[in-house]
């Protein structure tokens, strides 16, 4: 299965799911490739099934969030510092404050790194 998402620009690469929704609905493999040419320039799995019953075994949303806040800061530090971009970064550490605040209730349910909802 390969299904190019209808999110983004799709100007210059495109992102292709590779793999069918698992528990919870959420796919597990992700490729990126340019349009041009079909070129592979990112792959990305991320974490399919609990820590606790599965190990780590992929990344986390919350990790790729971390690596464009930090793009974002560096830009916001250089002459790429722009309005847009703080807005964008205002958002994204927005996202990750709730995505931190599901865990944190989680954790404190004893339910962290389980299928339980």
């Amino acid at each position: 299965m390969s299904e190019v998402l209808e999110i983004g620009s799709r100007e210059f690469t495109e992102v292709h799911v590779l793999d069918e929704p698992g528990a919870g609905g959420a796919c597990h493999e992700y490729r990126v490739r340019t349009v041009d040419d079909d070129h592979t320039v990112a792959g990305i799995t991320f974490q399919n099934g609990p820590i606790k019953e599965h190990g780590v075994n992929g990344c986390h949303q919350e990790d790729l969030l971390a690596i464009v806040i930090h793009r974002l800061q560096c830009f916001q530090a250089g002459e790429y510092r722009c309005r847009e971009n703080a807005i964008a970064l205002t958002k994204i550490e927005e996202a990750m404050h709730w995505l931190r605040h599901r865990t944190n209730a989680r954790k404190a349910r004893g339910v962290e790194g389980t299928s339980v909802k």
